[in-house]
C-alpha cells in the first residue's frame, strides 16, 4: 500500500520553544487511522501543520501524493463575521487546503444532518457566523470538513466543545467515512474508538504503535520495562492505569487471550484502582452523615428551567458524575452546590464540616506576580491527600511542572498550565468536596491520567461534569443526566444509558444520520456466528499451545548453549513454531474482526 505522505529526516524548532523535532522519518498510508499524543508543547499541533504542508520544516522534506485533498481543522480559526452557516459550510468562506467548493451532492438536508450530530441543530443555514460563540464557529467549520468529498482528513482537537452525544456521534461517522484520517486529541475514548494507530511525540521524537489509546498505554508501558528509562514512579502510574483498563467495560478488553495474558503480566502486583470501602470511611470522618440535601429545588438561569422540584441527596464519600448536552445547566448545579447561586424554590441543606473547592471552566485569576510554585505555597506548603502528604513541590510534579518549569512567573504559564495550576491551588487547599466542571480541558494524556490517579485515592465527595467519557467512567461511580427538561435523572448504565436516553430524544435529523451509521450486524446466520465463535475459542487454545511450545524451547536453547548440533535444531524448531504462530494470530485476527462481542 502506497503511502499518500511521507515524512524524510524531518526537524522544527521555534527560538524560544526550542527543537521540537529532530530527523523524525514517518508515512501515512491511504486508509490510516491515526491518533497523535504527547505532552503540551511537545510538538503534536506543529506535526500536524507538517503534514498538511501548511508550515515548512527547518530540514529534511514532506512529500505528498500528486493530486492529494486534504482538509484541516486547526486549533485556530479566522471565519469572516458576516458569513453565513451556508456560507462556510457550502460555499467558499472558509476553505481547506487543496479543497474547491464542488459538494452539489451535500444538500441542505445532508448539512443539517451534520450539525444536528455535532450539537448545532437548533441553527439556521443562514445564520451569521458573526454573533457565535468560539465552540459554535469551530463545529461550523468542522461541519464544513465533514461535508467534503477528502484523502486525508487532519483533525486538531475536534471533540473541544462537543457533548457526550456529539463526541460519540462523530466517532462513529469518522469510523463510517473513507480515507486517511489524523487528529490530535485528548479525549481518550475517542482515540480508542476512532483510531488503528498512535503516534506518540516525545523528546524530539515520533514513535509508531498499533492500536489506539489503551494499545498504546501497554506497549509504551512495555517500552519502558525494557529500557528501564523512566523513574519508578511513572511506570507504577502507567501499570495502575492499564490495571484500570483490564477491568473496564468489555469494548477495551476484545484482544486475543494471549495479549491479556501479556498484559496480566505486566500488572499481576498492582493494587486494585479504588479502595471504595476505604475511602468511604475516610470521607465519613471527614465529612460526617450529611454533604447536600435538596428538597423540592427549582433553579432557573434566567428565562430557562434548570431544575423542577429537585429532591436530592449527596452523601460522603459520593463520587457522581453530571452528564448533559451544552447547556443543559450543568455549570448552573455545580455553582449552587458551590454557593455562588442560590435556588429559586426549595430548600438546600449544605453540611456544617462541608469545604467545597469549584474548579470552574473559566481561568480564575491567578497571582501572574508570583512564581509558580510560590503561588502553590500561597496556599498551602504541605498537603495531605488522602494517605498522602506531599509538599508543595511534589504536588507540583504530580501535575506535570518539573524542578524548573515551578519557578517560571506565573504571568508567562500557557492556558494549559494555567489549568493545571489552578486545580493544584484548589487540591491544596484539602477541600473535602471538589466540584468540578469540565476538568480536562487544556490537560493533555499524561497529565490526565495523574490526575485520575490522584483522584482514585481522594477520599471526599466528588461531583465532576464533563464530556470525557473516560475520565468518567475511571474516577465516579454513578451518574446523572440532565435533559433540559428540569429533571435529574439517575442513570445506573452510566454513560451508555445517558446515550441511549439522548438518541430518542434527539430531533429526526440526528436518528436519520445515526442509521447511515454503519451497523454492527454481521451477516451471518445464528449457526454461522456460533460455529465463528467455537473457532475463536479453538484458536485461541491453539495460540496459547504454541506460545507454551515458544518458552520449551527457548528453554532448552539456553540449557543447551555449548551443544552447536543440537543449538541448530532447535534453532529450525523455533523459526517453525513462530512462523506457525503468526499464521494462527493472522487467522484469529481475520475472524475477530466479523464476530461481534458477545
Amino acid at each position: 500500500m502506497a503511502n499518500i505522505i511521507n515524512l524524510d529526516r524531518v526537524g522544527k524548532g521555534y527560538g524560544a520553544a526550542g527543537q521540537l523535532l529532530t530527523d523524525v522519518s514517518l508515512g501515512l498510508d491511504d486508509d490510516a487511522r491515526v491518533g497523535i499524543v504527547g505532552l503540551n508543547g511537545a510538538g503534536k499541533s506543529t506535526l500536524l501543520r507538517l503534514l498538511a504542508k501548511t508550515e515548512e520544516p527547518d530540514s529534511g522534506r514532506v512529500t505528498h501524493r500528486r493530486d492529494l485533498r486534504v482538509a484541516t481543522l486547526p486549533q485556530t480559526l479566522n471565519l469572516a463575521g458576516e458569513a453565513t452557516v451556508r456560507d462556510v459550510v457550502l460555499g467558499t468562506a472558509w476553505l481547506a487546503q487543496g479543497m474547491g467548493a464542488e459538494h452539489e451532492w451535500a444538500g441542505d438536508a445532508g448539512v443539517r444532518a451534520i450539525l444536528d450530530g455535532l450539537g448545532m441543530g437548533y441553527l439556521g443555514l443562514d445564520s451569521p457566523v458573526g454573533p457565535m460563540s468560539g465552540g459554535e464557529r469551530r463545529r461550523v467549520a468542522l461541519a464544513a470538513l465533514l461535508v467534503r468529498d477528502s484523502d486525508l482528513l487532519i483533525l486538531d482537537e475536534p471533540t473541544n466543545h462537543l457533548d457526550v452525544a456529539g463526541v460519540d456521534w462523530l466517532a462513529r461517522h469518522l469510523v463510517g467515512r473513507r480515507g486517511a484520517l489524523t487528529v490530535v486529541t485528548h479525549d481518550r475514548w475517542f482515540l480508542d474508538a476512532v483510531c488503528t494507530a498512535t503516534w506518540e511525540v516525545v523528546d524530539e521524537q515520533v514513535y509508531a504503535y498499533e492500536g489506539g489509546y489503551a494499545a498504546w498505554t501497554l506497549a509504551r508501558a512495555e517500552r519502558q520495562r525494557i529500557a528501564a528509562s523512566i523513574e519508578a514512579r511513572r511506570q507504577n502510574l502507567l501499570r495502575k492505569e492499564i490495571a484500570w483498563l483490564r477491568r473496564g467495560p468489555p469494548a477495551r478488553t476484545s484482544k486475543p487471550q494471549f495479549r491479556i495474558d501479556a498484559a496480566n503480566a505486566l500488572i499481576a502486583d498492582v493494587p486494585p484502582v479504588r479502595d471504595k470501602v476505604s475511602l468511604q470511611r475516610l470521607a465519613v470522618t471527614r465529612l460526617g452523615k450529611q454533604v447536600y440535601d435538596l428538597e423540592d429545588v427549582t433553579l432557573n438561569a434566567g428565562p430557562k428551567t434548570i431544575l423542577s422540584g429537585i429532591t436530592w441527596q449527596v452523601g460522603p464519600g459520593d463520587r457522581l458524575a453530571i452528564l448533559g448536552a451544552n447547556g443543559a445547566g450543568k455549570t448552573t448545579l455545580l455553582r449552587l452546590l458551590a454557593g455562588i447561586t442560590t435556588a429559586d424554590g426549595g430548600r438546600m441543606v449544605t453540611g456544617s464540616t462541608v469545604r467545597a473547592a469549584f474548579l470552574s471552566q473559566e481561568l480564575r485569576e491567578l497571582p501572574g506576580s508570583l512564581r509558580l510554585l510560590e503561588a502553590v505555597e500561597e496556599v498551602a506548603k504541605r498537603v495531605r491527600l488522602g494517605d498522602r502528604e506531599l509538599s508543595a513541590a511534589q504536588l507540583a510534579e504530580v501535575f506535570g511542572f518539573t524542578d524548573k518549569r515551578i519557578w517560571t512567573p506565573v504571568s508567562d504559564l500557557s492556558g494549559g498550565e494555567r489549568r493545571r495550576l489552578q486545580l493544584l491551588r484548589l487540591l491544596a487547599g484539602e477541600p473535602n468536596v471538589l466540584l468540578l466542571d469540565e476538568p480536562t480541558n487544556d490537560l493533555d494524556t499524561d497529565t490526565l491520567a495523574a490526575l485520575e490517579d490522584l483522584l482514585d485515592s481522594w477520599p471526599g465527595t466528588m461531583i465532576v461534569a464533563s464530556h470525557d467519557r473516560y475520565l468518567v467512567e475511571r474516577v465516579t461511580d454513578t451518574a446523572y443526566g440532565m435533559f433540559g427538561d428540569g429533571r435529574l435523572v439517575h442513570l445506573p448504565g452510566g454513560v451508555d444509558e445517558y446515550l441511549a436516553r439522548t438518541a430518542g430524544n434527539q430531533a429526526p435529523g440526528v436518528r436519520e444520520t445515526r442509521a447511515q451509521q454503519p451497523q454492527t450486524a454481521t451477516g451471518m446466520s445464528a449457526a454461522e456466528l456460533r460455529q465463528a465463535r467455537k473457532d475463536l475459542t479453538r484458536l485461541e487454545r491453539q495460540l496459547a499451545k504454541l506460545e507454551e511450545r515458544v518458552l520449551r524451547i527457548n528453554e532448552q536453547l539456553a540449557s543447551h548453549g555449548s551443544d552447536y548440533d543440537k543449538i541448530i535444531e532447535l534453532d529450525a524448531q523455533l523459526k517453525s513454531v513462530q512462523e506457525e504462530r503468526a499464521q494462527v494470530e493472522e487467522a484469529w485476527l481475520e475472524l475477530a474482526e466479523q464476530v461481534p462481542e458477545s
